[in-house]
């Protein structure tokens, strides 16, 4: 079953908040999740480990070396239906050694100069593990933390879209829902309101089109 990982050397990009709203997404659905977290700051691992409860009780893994990461998320993969992956600030060869074992690459972007150049030099990162081989990762951009009517915003996807890779359709706009949902110990998915069904419902839309890159996700 697919391994599926959240990569951008820019930290702030939504990685750890869209790794723990998949991993969420994924147990909503009756599907065995696994979370690796390779971050420095745990983000994901500190989230999840809030959430945990008779009903969701998903294992989480920090591994944080190259070696780790080859050597022991194919183990995990093995164990469950999926493997939901956050990724490192920064391109490092830990980076590298996650491209080398998932399956799906996933690169989320704000809508600023700085987020989408380094948007592309992880785009490049992947598209060198893709030669060497030869194909997988599945990979594709987003945008997150889009202000929705900004010009900012259209400027960024008219930009992402001539980096000539993969763009999903789908955009996360930036709302206090998401902001509030680490705090509480939630994800939008479990908080009431019509800002945080918005929400979901936009990450609902955004999960399907990833499911869509990788056959055996369906």
């Amino acid at each position: 079953m697919p391994i599926e990982c959240f990569v951008n050397q820019k930290g702030g990009c939504s990685k750890s908040t869209s790794s723990t709203h998949y991993s969420r997404w994924l147990h909503s659905k009756g599907r065995s999740v696994a979370v690796i977290d390779c971050d420095a700051q745990k983000s994901s691992a500190i989230w999840i480990e809030a959430m945990r409860s008779d009903s969701f009780n998903i294992p989480v893994f920090t591994l944080t070396t190259p070696d780790d990461v080859l050597e022991k998320v194919p183990d995990i993969s093995e164990q469950h239906d999926y493997v939901v992956i956050d990724g490192p600030g920064g391109i490092s060869e830990l980076t590298r050694a996650i491209l080398l074992v998932s399956d799906v690459a996933l690169v989320p972007c704000q809508p600023s100069g700085l987020d989408i150049r380094s948007g592309s030099d992880a785009v490049r990162l992947i598209k060198q593990a893709q030669k060497v081989r030869k194909g997988a990762p599945k990979a594709a951009l987003f945008l997150s933390r889009a202000v929705k009517g900004t010009t900012l915003k259209d400027e960024a996807l008219a930009v992402l879209n001539e980096l000539d890779y993969p763009v999903l359709n789908t955009v996360i706009h930036q709302r206090q829902a998401i902001a509030d949902s680490f705090g509480q110990q939630a994800t939008v998915f479990d908080m009431s309101g019509r800002a945080a069904s918005d929400c979901a419902r936009e990450y609902d839309n955004l999960f399907k089109e990833i499911q869509g890159l990788w056959p055996a996700s369906n």
